[in-house]
């Protein structure tokens, strides 16, 4: 049994296959789940406003004399023109340069509203070749923001820890931050947690998002709901289009509202990307603990025989200062999904996390715990990674790859 068990684990539909079609499955319940709940909630309003406007339609035509199809090629005119920016209201200016720059920020950032696009040929092929690096120069913005954002939260989270353990006495008063800290039993071992991080980028994102609206309230005149939904839609990237932000062609204090409205944007959709990387490690997690509990449900005696092997080599809560030597250094070691799935059988907690949780967790906690206990990026990074694994999220893990690829060659 236990053969067998093996040699299903050497086929193709291996762990990282198994994950990708289980995340796979449960999109595709979740775009169904939605599709379901928005079918059920749009459409009846759908058909409502159709029967609203048939009628409206049939009594113009009737008290002005003007025949159906007279009328429905003049409202194709008009929805042509409002494609192409023309409304009868006074707006600003689509193509000066204010409205210029607005567009291709909103391109760069994959936010696409959609209320201005190209209409000349040379436009629309010069488009092309400047989302081309545009969208690639501000993925990696994105991604350095990143770093830099997950480094402030580390630090200050390491600032609060440490003031903790002064107030209970487990720390010496005149202690500072360095390379002495790795002689002090408290601070061993010690990293700021996944989970902590998440709740702190969420609450600024909600923060961000509440005052954002409250400004989009009082200038443009929505109310409160369709400014927090046009922030989501905005941060989020989405861009639906039907709202969107400074297109009057006059405001109050004009230029002080579009420089807000820019850093609001910018902010935003900095934080939510940020958000969404950090949410992904966690979902990856879950998805590895779904995996593990269906691992060898089949075959009893290899499924008692593997927990054997994982209770000996996890890392458990008892264990952990007595191998703390493993928990930080190592995880350039064990970079690799392939090897970190050999030290461990078991669920490890995000507070234990070591060197047999997968690539994109191990980096994220690398930097935190780096970060965190002041040691500088050459010392802890292992020489294998070639200085790739630097960074967090999705760039980390395309980065971490090519180190794998260079190593084996």
């Amino acid at each position: 049994a236990a053969g067998s068990c093996r040699r299903r684990r050497l086929a193709p539909l291996n762990e990282d296959n198994g994950r990708f079609l289980l995340l796979a499955a449960l999109i595709a319940a979740y775009l169904s789940a939605g599709a379901t709940v928005f079918s059920a909630l749009e459409s009846p309003s759908e058909a409502a406003a159709q029967l609203r406007w048939n009628r409206t339609l049939h009594n113009f035509s009737r008290i002005f004399n003007i025949s159906l199809p007279e009328l429905r090629a003049f409202l194709r005119s008009y929805e042509a023109a409002m494609a192409a920016g023309i409304r009868v209201d006074a707006l600003r200016p689509r193509w000066d340069f204010p409205g210029a720059f607005y567009f291709v920020g909103t391109v760069v950032s994959t936010i696409g509203f959609g209320m201005t696009t190209p209409a000349t040929v040379a436009g629309k092929v010069f488009l092309i070749i400047y989302g081309l690096f545009g969208c690639a120069g501000t993925i990696l913005f994105f991604n350095l923001f990143l770093e830099r954002i997950i480094s402030l939260l580390a630090f200050i989270m390491k600032a609060c820890h440490e003031r903790q353990l002064r107030r209970s006495g487990l720390l010496p008063p005149n202690f500072r931050r360095g390379p002495a800290m790795s002689g002090v039993g408290s601070l061993v071992g010690w990293k700021p947690s996944v989970y902590h991080v998440m709740l702190i980028l969420g609450i600024f994102a909600i923060t961000l998002s509440c005052c954002a609206s409250a400004m989009y309230t009082v200038v443009e005149g929505w109310n409160y709901v369709d400014s927090l939904y046009y922030c989501f839609v905005t941060f989020s990237t989405i861009g639906f289009g039907d709202l969107v932000s400074s297109q009057n062609a006059a405001y109050q204090n004009q230029g002080l509202y579009r420089f807000g409205n820019f850093i609001f944007i910018l902010m935003g959709v900095c934080c939510i990307y940020s958000l969404f990387n950090v949410i992904s490690i966690v979902i990856k997690q879950v998805l590895n603990w779904v995996l593990k509990k269906l691992e060898c449900r089949c075959c009893p005696k290899c499924h008692k025989s593997s927990a054997r092997l994982g209770r000996r080599n996890a890392i458990t809560p008892g264990a952990r200062l007595r191998r703390h030597n493993i928990s930080v250094d190592t995880d350039g070691q064990y970079d690799s999904d392939t090897e970190g799935r050999r030290l461990s059988g078991e669920m490890i907690s995000m507070r234990e996390l070591t060197a047999s949780n997968k690539v994109s967790l191990a980096i994220l906690q690398k930097q935190l715990s780096e970060t965190a206990n002041g040691y500088p990026r050459n010392v802890c990074i292992n020489t294998r990674q070639n200085g790739f694994s630097a960074g967090v999220g999705a760039l980390a893990i395309m980065n971490n790859r090519l180190a794998e690829t260079s190593d084996s060659r």
